[in-house]
């Protein structure tokens, strides 16, 4: 009697393996995808300044989130921001935009264009400009002769700063020079307290905490710089509008007119797309807790936060945003 053919016991039919994979496939397609920590660094700015409390708002909020941790690094702000986000010291950090054009540009101060992307345009940054009420300034030009702090040293407000003291030939040297100090808000502020500068430059959103407490020890006001705004936009492109800052801003202030510039949130164009869409989101379901950080957070808005040109939205920005279309939309 012939003896049936044996199979081996691991050996599996095809039709049986066929059947196996659908089925396998089916039950994973069927699961939600397994949700992965998010932990971000950002690069923020000086204490005292708006670009910090923002950051320390979005860190706060995240303690809310499961599986979520944002790290708030103090820096000198935007020039070293870009860089670090470009150097892959910081996952995501605030600049503003002329700056950040002139880092995706490869544009001076940067030697190369930098790999940065926007997550989203935030809010308008007003360049102030301090003296003490009772001095004699009234514009740039009087600036002649006197110590000025210009900022942090690799600060969006130092970039600023220089900028319009070139316009009116205030060169660092000479009868007619200005002797600049590179200092963050918290330490200009108290140099002008202290007499050790005749005024400072400082670019950030309205209020700025260290001004507030600097005009309620010593009578401050601003200077008014919309006169520059023309030949900035002329010399360095259109980033730059003329924006008031408002009597009552700072205590016993009046109103001015100003420079301003937008800020954004960037990130590193090689970021995952998931990271930076989950980014986005975290900034944005968060805006009801960053309002209590600060009031400049009201200014964040889906409409206006894709404004972010020449500096291009990361693609994990531009899922976010299509996706908060579609949800009101779903008509596309």
């Amino acid at each position: 009697m012939a003896r049936s053919p044996t199979r081996s016991p691991r050996t599996v039919p095809g039709a049986l393996l066929t059947t196996f994979l659908v089925a396998a496939s089916l039950l994973t397609c069927s699961q939600p995808p397994v949700s992965q920590p998010l932990r971000l660094s950002i690069g923020t700015g000086g204490t005292g300044g708006v670009y910090h409390a923002y950051g320390a708002g979005l860190a706060q909020a995240s303690t809310t989130r499961p599986d979520t941790e944002v790290v708030v690094l103090t820096t000198a702000a935007s020039v070293e921001n870009n860089r670090m986000v470009a150097a892959g010291e910081v996952d995501a950090a605030f600049t503003l935009a002329d700056v950040a054009a002139l880092a995706v540009a490869g544009e001076e101060p940067f030697e190369e264009p930098l790999p940065v992307a926007a997550i989203a345009r935030l809010y308008d940054n007003h360049t102030h400009l301090v003296v003490r009420a009772d001095s004699s300034y009234e514009t740039v030009s009087d600036l002649a002769g006197s110590t000025v702090s210009v900022g942090a040293r690799g600060s969006g407000t130092q970039m600023m700063a220089e900028r319009l003291l070139e316009l009116e030939g205030l060169e660092e040297t000479g009868e007619q020079g200005v002797t600049r100090l590179r200092l963050p808000i918290d330490a200009s502020a108290r140099a002008l307290e202290e007499g050790r500068v005749d005024a400072f430059f400082w670019s950030g959103g309205l209020p700025t905490q260290a001004v507030s407490d600097l005009a309620e020890r010593v009578p401050v006001r601003l200077l008014d710089l919309a006169e520059h705004v023309p030949d900035l936009v002329e010399g360095y492109g259109g980033h730059f509008s003329e924006l008031p800052v408002p009597a009552g801003t700072y205590p016993d202030v009046p109103a001015v007119r100003t420079i301003g510039v937008p800020s954004l949130l960037v990130v590193n164009t090689s970021m995952p797309d998931r990271i930076a869409t989950e980014l986005t989101r975290l900034l944005f379901d968060s805006r009801p807790r960053l309002t209590g950080f600060h009031p400049v957070v009201l200014h964040l808005h889906p409409r206006s936060a894709i404004s972010t040109l020449p500096v291009p939205l990361h693609p994990g920005a531009v899922a976010y945003y299509r996706e908060v279309k579609y949800a009101h939309d779903p008509g596309g």
